[in-house]
């Protein structure tokens, strides 16, 4: 497993944009601590974004998930462009003729990705840790070691999400026709969920598929966390409304990013399997 590392970390390194982009993806994951410095005065109100409790522990650990997730597109054209460039430098036929197989190309490229999401949940459990011992009024351990679940929804979360782009890499050939295909396919999720729920069920029953479909299911493993602000929750009393959200971390929804992550990789496996190179 490290040979095969090694040669996807190497053909990745000496790839420019490839390697722009990783960097510019571990800066903006740094860049979370800016918001930190955000403060503006309105006449008498003093308003400092730190101090509203986003970096409290345990929230911290939900609201950075959720935040650094989006950056995870950085990585998303990292991946298709590495099948992209496999198939148009023709170095995966080079490497089936060197002796590798197909099953270790595919999981040399599965590796790669459950490293881009090891390497990135470390690193935001790293920047939230310090934000939180930082600016935080709790710092009990057993607050600060709660709510640890959300780094794994994350982990998850990115490796679902990459393994999806793998495929599409590996069946499109072409990185900008595989983004183009991941856009459309987004699209597709909301028609469907849209025609169920207008024709043919009741919303909350389209609502419960579009949770298998995966992309949304990647994207409910960590719920929107604004909602949980006491700034939020006081707007929301002041015109009547009250929030009731659901923010765990369910077995089910983990379940469900694990299948689609097992037949996306299976199926990559598949297609290259089948495909004359």
């Amino acid at each position: 497993m490290k040979r095969l590392l090694e040669i996807e970390f190497i053909k990745l390194w000496n790839n420019r944009a490839s390697k722009i982009l990783i960097i510019s993806y571990f800066v903006l994951l740094t860049s979370i601590a800016l918001v930190a410095a955000i403060k503006f005065d309105i006449g008498p109100i003093q308003f400092h974004l730190a101090e509203q409790g986003i970096f409290n522990f345990p929230y911290i650990w939900h609201f950075n998930t959720y935040v650094t997730a989006i950056f995870k597109l950085f990585l998303a054209i990292v991946i298709v462009s590495m099948m992209a460039n496999e198939y148009s430098n023709k170095t995966i036929k080079q490497n089936l003729i060197d002796g590798l197989s197909k099953k270790e190309f595919i999981l040399s490229k599965f590796l790669t990705v459950i490293s881009f999401a090891l390497i990135s949940t470390v690193f935001v459990f790293g920047v939230s840790m310090i934000l939180g011992l930082i600016y935080s009024d709790f710092n009990e351990a057993s607050i600060i070691f709660s709510d640890l679940e959300y780094l794994l929804a994350f982990f998850l979360k990115l490796v679902g999400f990459f393994s999806f782009c793998l495929f599409l890499g590996i069946f499109v050939k072409r990185s900008a026709f595989a983004l183009g295909f991941l856009i459309l396919w987004a699209i597709v999720e909301q028609l469907i969920f849209g025609l169920l729920g207008w024709k043919f069920v009741s919303w909350d029953t389209a609502k419960m598929i579009k949770g298998a479909f995966p992309l949304e299911a990647t994207a409910r493993l960590i719920e929107e966390p604004f909602s949980r602000l006491n700034a939020v929750k006081s707007v929301a009393n002041q015109i009547g409304e009250e929030f009731s959200f659901d923010y765990a971390v369910h077995w089910y929804e983990i379940l469900i990013v694990l299948a689609w992550t097992a037949i996306f990789i299976y199926s990559s496996y598949a297609l290259l399997k089948k495909r004359d190179l």
